[in-house]
């Protein structure tokens, strides 16, 4: 008996070919890599503006690029004592502003890259507070507004290296992340070693500058390397088998 080859009936059926994402993914995963690779370019161009004395990555915040005035800080915080001036700080403040704004943006749009579980939504969630927090650094200034800047900085630090840690336990059994879930898991732990040891004042002998990169270093290059990785998966869109029209 010949196998039937008729199409299936006009409501249509959905397909799927192996490790495929919706085509809102590939966005979202594209904003992912553009938002941190201009915050990169930002943080450059801020820094080869800085004026006198010459910024440096060890012993400078990394939010001393958008300090306002320059000026020694004062006080008894962990800001005290050290010297900030930015005349670009324009740039950085706008960039981490933007930053955020597409990070939450891209949360939205790469979800349905994840398994249905509770841990996908928390470590999206822990994601999007990572990005509101970075939109909090650049409304708030150090020198303009330090406590809300302050809780900006422990939003985007917490958010993001938690959000990987979860995100790595989303990843398990599902074939579109194959290696990426061990990866993932790691970079939000050394992320959150480094943020334990910074709030120690433990640097290890990388400078309060030095530290403060280790915290958003693995943030930053993991959004860099699994947005590459979402852009580059095949689109799913849905097929439809329709009846023949008859005459």
């Amino acid at each position: 008996m010949a196998e039937d080859q008729s199409p299936p009936p006009a409501y249509a059926i959905s397909e799927r070919y192996g490790p495929r994402v919706h085509r809102s993914v590939r966005h979202g995963a594209i904003l992912l890599v553009v938002a941190t690779l201009q915050f990169l370019v930002a943080m450059a161009v801020t820094q080869w503006g800085y004026g006198p004395p010459n910024y440096s990555l060890t012993s400078n915040y990394i939010s001393d690029l958008g300090a306002v005035h320059c000026a020694t800080f004062g006080g008894s915080g962990s800001f005290a004592g050290h010297y900030a001036c930015s005349p670009w700080h324009n740039v950085f403040n706008i960039s981490i502003i933007v930053m955020g704004l597409l990070i939450i943006l891209a949360v939205i749009l790469i979800r349905t890259a994840f398994p249905v579980r509770s841990s996908r939504m928390v470590g999206l969630w822990l994601l999007a507070i990572a990005g509101l927090g970075s939109v909090g650094v650049g409304l708030s200034p150090e020198d303009v507004y330090l406590p809300g800047h302050e809780a900006s900085a422990i939003l985007a630090f917490v958010g993001g290296g938690l959000a990987l840690i979860v995100l790595g336990f989303a990843m398990f059994r599902d074939t579109r992340w194959g290696g990426f879930r061990a990866y993932t898991v790691l970079s939000g732990l050394i992320a959150i070693i480094a943020l334990i040891l910074f709030m120690s004042k433990v640097d290890l002998g990388l400078g309060v500058g030095g530290m403060e990169r280790l915290i958003v270093a693995p943030v930053l290059l993991w959004s860099l390397v699994a947005g590459t990785h979402l852009a580059r998966l095949p689109t799913f869109a849905p097929r439809v088998f329709t009846k023949p029209t008859t005459e």
